[in-house]
């Protein structure tokens, strides 16, 4: 096929050697199948800001560090260079996304290289050899229903111990290779410490797999992963091997505001006396 005029960089430098077809186009960028000396791999051609539907967004980028402070000034005021350094660093948090995760055991695609805004990774396959589908295009049975939950709540928990949240976690992010689910699509991941969005989007990522997974096993629908994986995580207690039973005991305990009250009121009378103490032995010094 005719060379995408974002590829042609990346075959003058020796890093592509052929593009052999157009394989998906989402909303954040096209993915073409392309051979590599002998390997044939994927690249994501990234959209420009203005030709894609999926808008970032501060519950995505907060929290997300620019090391060099002219571009962080330059993003915050929204000049064209700072536009330019947006874009750059929106697609670069896929790519360091994908070797931090691949690095913890995380099932991502390989990344092998990031040029010209575009991605090189691995070619995900069935065990025909064929491109691996997506999730949402597999006819499922409530037994590989159950066991693909479980992979991915494992694989959630993997990212979130390396932590990292993927915010956008669907049936539409998942591949299904010749070994099981793969998860794809991470340049709206976030930093799980640095994000105040981050509790809500874990929770999402995971209803949505409950929701998609229930439609086939229907006792997912009535689990909580979501708040159990939160609670360990906040409590320091969570690692790649936490043992989940998918329940959440909620502490709904009626707080005593009135008991509350008091304490608040005790101490500062109590610090008002101490106060008044210091005041007068004070005054008393300065006389004598």
């Amino acid at each position: 096929m005719k060379t995408p005029k974002r590829i042609a960089p990346l075959i003058e430098d020796g890093l592509v050697d052929e593009v052999i077809r157009q394989l998906m186009s989402g909303k954040e960028a096209t993915v073409y199948v392309v051979r590599c000396g002998e390997e044939i791999r994927c690249a994501k051609v990234y959209k420009e800001a203005d030709k894609r539907s999926f808008r970032q967004s501060t519950d995505y980028t907060e929290g997300r560090k620019v090391k060099n402070s002219r571009r962080a000034r330059a993003m915050e005021k929204g000049t064209n260079y700072g536009r330019k350094a947006q874009e750059e660093a929106w697609q670069s948090a896929e790519v360091d996304a994908l070797y931090r995760l691949a690095a913890a055991g995380v099932r991502v695609p390989k990344p092998y290289n990031f040029h010209e805004g575009v991605l090189l990774m691995e070619l995900l396959t069935d065990s025909e050899g064929n491109a691996a589908p997506r999730l949402n295009d597999l006819a499922l049975d409530a037994d590989v229903s159950r066991e693909y939950h479980r992979i991915l709540i494992t694989q959630v928990v993997r990212m979130l111990c390396a932590g990292i949240i993927h915010g956008d976690l669907s049936e539409y992010n998942v591949l299904v290779d010749s070994t099981g689910p793969v998860i794809i699509d991470l340049p709206q991941a976030i930093n799980a410490s640095a994000n105040n969005q981050a509790h809500q989007l874990l929770l999402r990522d995971v209803q949505n797999l409950a929701s998609y997974f229930g439609q086939f096993a229907p006792e997912l629908l009535a689990t909580d992963y979501g708040n159990e994986i939160w609670a360990l995580y906040q409590s320091s207690q969570l690692t790649p091997e936490s043992v989940l039973t998918g329940k959440f005991k909620r502490d709904e305990k009626v707080v005593d505001l009135k008991g509350v009250m008091r304490e608040i009121s005790d101490t500062l009378k109590d610090e008002e006396a101490r106060q008044m103490a210091i005041a007068l032995r004070l005054s008393r010094e300065r006389a004598g």
